[in-house]
């Protein structure tokens, strides 16, 4: 590795000072880092900075991470999470732990994980409304109305089944930890090339989750008197009205991460960020 891009969050006290820290450790081993706030990822200077990177670490929590993935997946370019936030799912390192576990990674010890994420675009009529990358989920919601939606699911084109119900989830295998585990759908293992669909507060509707492969054309097409709203890993939204249709499939690039610990790490760190017991011994 020659090349790092370190994105920290701004909004936290501790995570401007780490990533000084983080550059002169990486300096000292030969390794030329680049400090860049996350707020700043869509500035063309640090997307170049990304695509010329080997590694982008960042300091944050999942959220900061599944911004800087919607970028390093356009480049291939892997993530290597310091976490500072509340959960980390995603991030591989600790601000106890992060020299060690870096220093393993430049040791050649490390492995390259893969995952799906989703692309989706609304429609008014024949008119793109807005067109969003995902990696945890894409939402279709009832937003701040307390009334619940009629939304018609499609799957390449055939109608599946109707819901009456507060929203639709469309989840990779990263999201299926997130919102749509807390909806009761269904854990993935991250190397799965499979998406989900889960109902939100479903009344008299299907309440199961549908796992679909990555190829396929998920269609949600909403029908209310009032507004409803998408969203894209939380972050990113737009308004829709009854008629309006959300169309998700799997996007053509994936996001990258480094890995240094057994490859069965999920199962641990599920259990660990869940809080169940977990056995002793697994990094």
């Amino acid at each position: 590795m020659e090349r790092a891009t370190i994105l920290y969050h701004p909004g936290i006290e501790e995570a401007a000072p780490l990533a000084s820290q983080v550059k002169a450790w990486l300096q000292q081993r030969g390794v030329a880092g680049h400090v860049a706030a996350g707020d700043d990822l869509e500035e063309p200077a640090v997307q170049e900075e990304i695509a010329q990177s080997d590694l982008v670490i960042v300091l944050g929590g999942d959220g900061s991470t599944l911004r800087a993935a919607r970028v390093t997946s356009c480049y291939d370019v892997p993530i290597f999470g310091i976490n500072l936030g509340r959960v980390g799912f995603l991030s591989e390192a600790s601000p106890a732990d992060w020299r060690r576990r870096l220093a393993r990674l430049l040791d050649g010890q490390g492995w390259l994980e893969r995952r799906l994420m989703l692309r989706a675009s609304a429609y008014r009529n024949s008119n793109l409304l807005a067109e969003f990358v995902a990696l945890n989920d894409v939402v279709v919601s009832r937003g701040g109305q307390a009334r619940v939606l009629r939304l018609h699911l499609y799957v390449d084109d055939d109608l599946v089944t109707s819901y009456t119900a507060d929203g639709l989830i469309v989840a990779t295998p990263t999201g299926s930890t997130a919102y749509a585990m807390a909806a009761g759908g269904p854990l993935l293992p991250p190397e799965l090339l499979n998406f989900l669909v889960v109902p939100v507060a479903p009344h008299l509707s299907l309440d199961r989750a549908v796992i679909l492969h990555e190829k396929a054309l998920v269609t949600i097409q909403v029908e209310m008197d009032h507004e409803a709203l998408m969203a894209a890993d939380g972050q990113q939204t737009v308004t829709l009205v009854s008629g309006d249709r959300v169309e998700v499939t799997g996007h053509d690039d994936q996001a990258s991460f480094m890995r240094v610990g057994s490859k069965s790490y999920f199962y641990h760190r599920l259990m660990q960020r869940l809080g169940f017991w977990h056995p002793k011994g697994l990094s």
